[in-house]
């Protein structure tokens, strides 16, 4: 029936992204409501970058990662509210089909890049509590650039796989797309190929993102529980827990989304289901980081002590 469709229509140039099935009424509610959002995303990550950078005491190898996880909670939340929020105000909603793979290639590239940043944040976390003594010389700057690099090249890897395979395929006829940005999901729903291949590669790197670095992440929080409860003092024990306990919430968030969203058959949730999970890990997350990581931190809620005495 797709091959049909394939040889009786042209090709499609634009797509059309029907995003919340809301009554024009609530539609300006919804875009106050992705504003503030995407406000509050903004000022919380521009400000945990520069409070990182300008503070002296925070220049360690946990605070680059968690610098460049606010720059990347930055860029995809960018990504798609953008878009978004101009869809609020148009009746058209529509989005060039360059344009459509031009968001979603780096969407791709931004969040599995995040997804490594978060795994290396574990694996600090470890060389800082399993192997304090050691942790200046296999924790050195040129290393935590490696590994930053490294991740920036994963997210790269899979986001050209994930464009190519999905923007291969021929769009005809139909191009309404039942989401609020270009997914992959929703693209290969109105395709006019046959996407057995596409949702079977879809659902190995989704799969395989996801368990290289929750594997990364459960073996490095399994030595650190391991080290922690043989420290005798229980003030001890406390004080180590608070500084993962922060990289533990957004890892959970993260991750639990993600799943949900991409590593499972696309017959088991359906496209409101989607929408919403979706709106949680885009523009939900991003926003939650910054605020996770300076009200459960004592070192960042100091450092804007710091920062505002000087002025």
């Amino acid at each position: 029936m797709k091959n049909e469709l394939n040889r009786n229509y042209s090709e499609v140039t634009e797509f059309i992204l029907l995003g919340f099935r809301t009554p024009p009424n609530l539609q300006i509610l919804l875009f106050l409501v992705f504003l503030l959002i995407y406000m509050v995303t903004v000022v919380g990550n521009i400000s945990m970058i520069i409070v990182i950078k300008m503070d002296s005491r925070l220049q360690t190898p946990m605070y680059f990662f968690l610098r460049n996880l606010s720059y990347l909670d930055l860029c995809y939340s960018t990504v798609i509210s953008i878009k978004t929020l101009a869809n609020f105000l148009s009746n058209e909603k529509k989005i060039s089909y360059y344009g459509c793979a031009t968001q979603f290639f780096f969407f791709a590239l931004f969040v599995t890049t995040e997804g490594f940043i978060l795994a290396v944040m574990a694996y600090d976390r470890f060389l800082a509590i399993c192997s304090p003594l050691l942790y200046p010389v296999h924790m050195c700057q040129k290393v935590c650039v490696r590994l930053v690099t490294g991740s920036y090249i994963c997210g790269s890897i899979n986001s050209i796989v994930q464009t190519g395979f999905t923007f291969s395929l021929h769009f005809c006829g139909e191009n309404r797309l039942d989401h609020f940005f270009c997914d992959v999901p929703a693209l290969i729903k109105i395709a006019c190929d046959d996407t057995y291949v596409n949702e079977i590669v879809l659902f190995i790197l989704s799969a395989l993102v996801i368990i290289t670095a929750t594997t990364v992440i459960l073996i490095s929080y399994a030595y650190i529980l391991s080290t922690v409860l043989k420290i005798p003092a229980t003030h001890g024990r406390s004080k180590t827990f608070s500084t993962c306990g922060s990289h533990i919430a957004v890892v959970s968030l993260f991750y639990g989304t993600v799943f949900f969203m991409y590593a499972q058959p696309g017959t088991i949730s359906s496209p409101e289901q989607n929408k919403i999970v979706a709106v949680f890990y885009t523009l939900v997350i991003p926003m939650l980081n910054p605020l996770i990581y300076s009200l459960r931190n004592r070192d960042v809620k100091d450092a804007v002590k710091r920062i505002l005495r000087r002025k």
